[in-house]
């Protein structure tokens, strides 16, 4: 059986977010959250998040033990990117772009 958790919008690069996915996969869940906790990334907080939404799905649905789950998939896709504009010399303006995630998480038994 397996276990999901969604997380969309999230105010962070999904290239940010990604150098962290890639640490935890194919780890228990309990295991990849103490990894998590560990890492000075902020990208490592928002995945950490999106974990125990999952790890309390699986509790909810009476799954498994959702500790001993192993993490199976991590998807971080990009979300819509709000545009921003900064003045710059001359009258000219620069456009900030600010990118947000979509994140997909699966536990499996």
């Amino acid at each position: 059986m397996e276990s999901k958790a969604i997380l969309k919008y999230a105010r962070i690069a999904p290239r940010k977010v990604r150098r962290v996915t890639n640490l935890i996969k194919g780890k228990q869940a309990g295991n990849a959250l103490i990894n998590l906790k560990l890492l000075p990334h902020r990208g490592a907080q928002v995945i950490a998040k999106v974990l125990k939404s999952a790890i309390a799905n699986a509790e909810q649905k009476k799954v498994a033990d959702p500790e001993s789950m192993k993490v199976k998939t991590v998807l971080v896709d990009q979300g819509p990117t709000m545009k921003r504009m900064k003045p710059r010399a001359m009258g000219r303006a620069d456009i900030i772009r600010k990118r947000t995630s979509h994140i997909t998480l699966v536990l499996e038994e």
